[in-house]
């Protein structure tokens, strides 16, 4: 069940991600990326792995008090297949709500389209540096 869980949430941003990278434009593309529809299903997938597995949440909260140090008590926490799975909905709801900013930001700007693919790519693929290609793009425009 935390496979299906875990392959949803991808799966989940996957229209999203690709309408911004193949038809940013678009307003159909646009439509879709108005309402909050595009980082909603990771936070209910981690919702609901949170409550069925609710041990992990209480995981969570302990590690703040872990005698072997915050982080040791994360890794802790984080050390389970629901842990995992919470931890993947979370960063792929983060990474497609800054992929969708990126986005919106390259067409305000009139961002090159090859930066601006390139921005939004790496904005799902590895958040930081698609925030960064955007943000050197913004230097250069000035």
């Amino acid at each position: 069940m935390l496979e299906f869980f875990f392959i949803a949430t991808t799966l989940y941003v996957g229209p999203f991600w690709f309408a911004m990278l193949f038809s940013p434009k678009t307003d159909k593309t646009k439509k879709l990326l108005d309402k909050s529809y595009f980082f909603l299903g990771p936070i209910l997938i981690w919702f609901v792995v949170m409550t069925i597995f609710p041990s992990n949440l209480a995981d969570f909260s302990e590690s703040f008090n872990s005698e072997e140090g915050f982080l040791l008590g994360l890794v802790g926490a984080m050390s389970s297949k629901a842990g995992i799975t919470a931890t993947w909905a979370h960063m792929v709801a983060g990474d497609i709500f800054a992929t969708r900013w990126i986005w919106k930001k390259c067409l305000e700007h009139n961002i090159n389209p090859i930066v601006r693919t390139l921005s939004i790519f790496f904005g799902v693929m590895l958040m930081p540096i698609g925030i960064v290609i955007y943000l050197i793009s913004t230097f250069n425009k000035k």
